[in-house]
């Protein structure tokens, strides 16, 4: 597979994930938390479609075009591992959904991501609230959902967080 048809691929598949996760927390209160911000693809595409919702976007770096960029509320700026275990006090909630972009196609950069983040995501949501992420993680107590139709197997990983 060339690179460009990966590319579509993982673009098709995030906005799929997206649209079918935001069904999944209709009836979970909290914020949405991006993590990873990037050029601001799939933070748009989610702010587009639940406008309603505040959205928290998390990176290292601005490379994000300045009209895509959220508020200063809602871009917390600095490396994820340090600002995402204290950030509930400005998030003011605890997430209905956590949008992990921070992965990539190296697994030793997955797992070593993988190694911290897992511990942080648990504190950091609400009851049913959902987690996509690019690859696998080990959240005790949380169950793992099937990906929808379209969705090649292992790409992405849906989980929700224990109802109470």
């Amino acid at each position: 597979m060339s690179r460009l048809d990966s590319f579509i691929r993982r673009l098709s598949a995030q906005k799929i994930l997206i649209e079918h996760a935001l069904e999944l927390i209709a009836d979970v209160p909290g914020p949405i938390l991006e993590l990873g911000l990037g050029v601001a693809r799939t933070y748009d595409h989610m702010r587009t479609l639940a406008p309603e919702r505040e959205i928290f976007a998390f990176d290292n770096v601005v490379v994000a075009p300045i009209d895509m960029l959220p508020d200063a509320h809602h871009f917390i700026l600095g490396e994820i591992r340090e600002t995402l275990a204290f950030c509930a006090p400005r998030v003011g909630g605890r997430a209905a959904l956590l949008h992990n972009d921070i992965g990539s196609g190296d697994e030793i950069h997955n797992a070593a991501t993988r190694a911290w983040l897992a511990p942080l995501v648990p504190p950091a949501m609400a009851p049913g609230g959902i987690v996509v992420t690019s690859f696998t993680m080990d959240l005790p107590g949380y169950e793992k959902l099937p990906t929808p139709p379209g969705i090649r197997a292992n790409r992405y990983h849906i989980y929700r967080a224990p109802r109470g």
